[in-house]
């Protein structure tokens, strides 16, 4: 690739350019008035140092292709990463590489690859995106810059990208749901095979019970009794967008489910998802499968006044018969 004819390619004087190539002018023409060999010496010296720095920063870029743009779970109104990587070609040449990312309704924040370390082909890079909604996003393009290595020319080389990130809902927190005597157990045990095992920080919705009294005392905070031979509770969740209509209560549910799915993750539960849509029944097993569906899904009502509570957020605690 010829980095020069690439209409991809943009070059910007940098304001220490601009301040280099008037001290080099001004050296040119007192060189030129006076006829000193030393000012034409300087001069010389100064113009080739311009030059060494466009041809080092042109192979900073050179050789460096990408690969594939990987969004993992990625939520609205939070800070997620998007995995960027690339191919290099020569792993250990100093790049100095400034990586930027622009998705549509989303702040991406930019990322840098210095290069010169590692002497693998393969890089990675994580740029923090910060998207605003739910849904798919699409990626316009992806551009690299670089002022390497003496900052005189920004180069900036952008190419297109046809890729589509998904944003799953914005994970709120829901309020812990107890039973009525004021506790909650979120484990079954196995009859005959439970017998204590350990303890751990005390989480909200344990069980006063389950207190373990000597690492509570000995910690200063609340840790919880464990048993071998506990399974954890699973989660149902059901969704019927017949009786959601598109707006911001609709949203607060999907971010509700969004939430209860992430904290049944962090305890390692079970999750079970069911929509129900004017199309049919769709179910879902895994928190990924959970949280994709909620992101692309649609509300088919037309009003919400007279919903149902069969239609709402259950509650957290819900276990999977």
């Amino acid at each position: 690739m010829n980095l020069w004819n690439d209409k991809r390619l943009r070059l910007t004087l940098t304001r220490l350019g601009m301040q280099y190539l008037g001290a080099l002018m001004l050296m040119g023409f007192f060189a030129v008035n006076s006829g000193n060999n030393l000012l034409y010496l300087v001069f010389s010296l100064m113009l080739g140092l311009f030059l060494v720095s466009g041809w080092v920063s042109r192979r900073a870029i050179q050789g460096f292709r990408l690969q594939s743009i990987d969004e993992g779970n990625i939520f609205a109104r939070v800070k997620g990463g998007i995995r960027v990587r690339f191919q290099d070609s020569h792993p250990r040449r100093v790049r100095g590489l400034e990586v930027h990312l622009d998705v549509e309704r989303t702040r991406v924040e930019p990322s840098f690859h210095g290069g010169g370390q590692d002497r693998d082909p393969s890089v990675l890079v994580v740029l923090h995106a910060r998207p605003d909604m739910r849904g798919w996003c699409k990626v316009r393009h992806l551009e690299l810059r670089t002022r390497f290595p003496f900052g005189f020319l920004e180069k900036a080389w952008r190419f297109p990208v046809e890729k589509e990130v998904l944003v799953l809902p914005h994970p709120r927190a829901t309020p812990p749901k107890h039973p009525a005597d004021g506790t909650s157990e979120r484990f079954k045990s196995i009859l005959g095979n439970a017998s204590p095992e350990g303890a751990r920080p005390y989480r909200v919705g344990d069980s006063p019970g389950r207190v373990h009294w000597k690492r509570t005392a000995q910690r200063g905070v609340p840790w919880t009794r464990t048993f071998e031979g506990e399974e954890p509770l699973g989660l149902r969740l059901r969704l019927d967008v017949r009786r959601w209509a598109p707006g911001p209560e609709f949203e607060k549910e999907l971010e509700l489910l969004s939430g209860a799915i992430l904290q049944a993750r962090l305890q390692k539960r079970e999750v079970s998802l069911g929509i129900h849509s004017l199309e049919g029944y769709q179910g879902y097993s895994s928190p990924t499968e959970c949280w994709r569906a909620l992101a692309v899904v649609e509300a088919q009502g037309t009003s919400s006044e007279g919903m149902d509570d069969s239609a709402a957020f259950p509650s957290p605690g819900m276990a999977i018969p």
